[in-house]
């Protein structure tokens, strides 16, 4: 990903974000951040100026419209398509969670900062995709409103944070505030760390750490935890059918659902980082009401990826001349919370020199697996011989689900598949969350390995349902 800053300021915001974890995600590339002097661009040579007095008159200078302009150009040629233009004003939309991982989707993000009075209005109507806020404050320039978005949208960059999991279980997960933490000494000013953080039962830690989660949300942010309780409302109607709606009830639990629509048992959802809609109606008759849902009808007409686990709902989805469906799968879940066995033990996260041979392996999706890399959701089991001989994989995908096992036909049946599963799912566990996976319907072993690990399946199959012209990951 990479990030475009045109600005009065450059060394301003080299300085500031070539520090910590962004700096380390600069050197190492997992980010590009790409500063752009305005001045540069400036018409007069001499002075390399860029403002001027406003038409109409009033206080202060205003940024001309042919400097940004130029350097917009400048930048934008060696985009693959028109990047994403921020302009940087208390004017905006107000940035939150939600539109950093909107925009963590993008390929290029421009970010114009403004300073002054502001930016001649010609040269935003043309370049400017996005007005950004970030709070109902005027500051002296774009550059700090800037660099707070580019932190905020870098640690969801695959990689940055070295664990996906680090960027899921903070601040606004679930739509609840972070829980209260401590460290040593364990007792300071003769305050005591709560004894339950002494304990060692990691069940109790986080059902604690969940408590007050809500206890704080609650209190602070009464428009969060209405959003949170009816989420949990849903929750408690799809747990009556867990194995079906296992998928639904995850995306809840890990802070990644958009609810759309719900009345009873008709459920539409959106994950907030895939788009991917999860749609779900057990009374037929409802389906043309939630197909209707302007979001959901959007989505359909701009082809975005569906997941359904109702017949009735994947029919009116194909009833579109442009829709097909992709596979069909049965899902299972692991609802106990002790660790499984890992029996053999050389397991590690596979790294960057492996992507050829995993992508080999699987369906030739090399971006797909390099992003599981860099986010370090890919393990790997080596032979203990040799431990740089891989001898197969399984990851977590980027919707949470398990999967993409595979394990090379010179190492099977010597327990390497139920290894790699019982690793992959105990990174789950150990995080309170509870594993779930997909097979496809013709995968006989795979329903073989899923009963042997004591995953429960589900007996009703589900569908994906995308654009017919291009394809999908399981």
């Amino acid at each position: 990903m990479r990030f475009h800053v045109l600005t009065l300021f450059p060394e301003m915001v080299e300085q500031c974000l070539g520090s910590s974890i962004i700096g380390r995600a600069i050197d190492s590339k997992k980010i590009e951040l790409d500063v752009v002097d305005i001045r540069d661009y400036s018409a007069d040579e001499k002075h390399h100026k860029v403002d001027d007095y406003p038409y109409g008159g009033g206080a202060g200078m205003l940024m001309q419209a042919q400097p940004v302009y130029d350097a917009y150009l400048a930048v934008s040629k060696d985009c693959a398509k028109r990047p994403r233009t921020i302009y940087v004003t208390p004017q905006g939309r107000q940035f939150d969670q939600d539109l950093a991982n909107e925009l963590v989707k993008e390929e290029d993000l421009v970010f114009i900062c403004g300073h002054y009075e502001g930016i001649d209005e010609r040269v935003l109507e043309e370049v400017v995709t996005d007005q950004i806020s970030i709070g109902d404050y005027v500051l002296t320039g774009g550059e700090l409103p800037a660099m707070v978005m580019i932190d905020a949208i870098s640690r969801l960059v695959p990689g940055v944070l070295h664990n996906d999991f680090s960027a899921e279980t903070e601040t606004f997960h679930q739509d609840l505030l972070e829980y209260p933490q401590y460290t040593r000494p364990e007792v300071w000013h003769d305050k005591k760390v709560p004894d339950v953080l002494l304990s060692g039962d990691h069940k109790k830690v986080l059902a604690w750490r969940n408590e007050k989660s809500v206890e704080k949300t609650k209190r602070l942010r009464p428009d969060l935890y209405e959003k949170y309780d009816r989420l949990q409302g849903i929750v408690a109607r799809l747990m009556k059918n867990k194995r079906k709606y296992i998928h639904m009830i995850e995306l809840i639990r890990r802070g990644r659902a958009e609810c759309l629509y719900e009345n009873d048992m008709t459920i539409a959802l959106r994950d907030k980082k895939s788009g991917t809609i999860q749609l779900c109606a057990e009374d037929p008759d409802t389906v043309e009401t939630l197909l209707s849902h302007p979001v959901v009808a959007e989505g359909i007409r701009k082809r975005q990826l569906f997941v359904v686990c109702q017949k009735w709902i994947l029919d009116a989805l194909l009833s579109y001349d442009h829709m097909k469906c992709s596979k069909t799968c049965y899902q299972g879940c692991y609802t106990l919370k002790n660790a499984m066995p890992v029996p053999y033990k050389n397991i590690r996260n596979v790294t960057m020199e492996y992507l050829d041979y995993c992508t080999e392996n699987y369906y030739g999706e090399r971006d797909y697996v390099k992003n599981r890399i860099e986010a370090g959701m890919l393990y790997g089991a080596f032979d203990k011989e040799d431990s740089t001989k891989i001898m197969g994989f399984m990851g977590i995908h980027n919707d949470g689900s398990t999967g993409m096992l595979f394990v090379d036909p010179a190492y099977r049946r010597m327990g390497i598949a139920e290894s790699l599963e019982g690793y992959t799912l105990n990174k789950l566990i150990v995080e309170g969350l509870t594993p779930y996976g997909h097979v496809y319907e013709s995968n006989m072993p795979s329903f073989k390995l899923q009963d042997k690990m004591g995953i429960i399946m589900c007996n009703e199959p589900m569908w994906w349902v995308y654009d017919d012209g291009e394809e999908e990951n399981e």
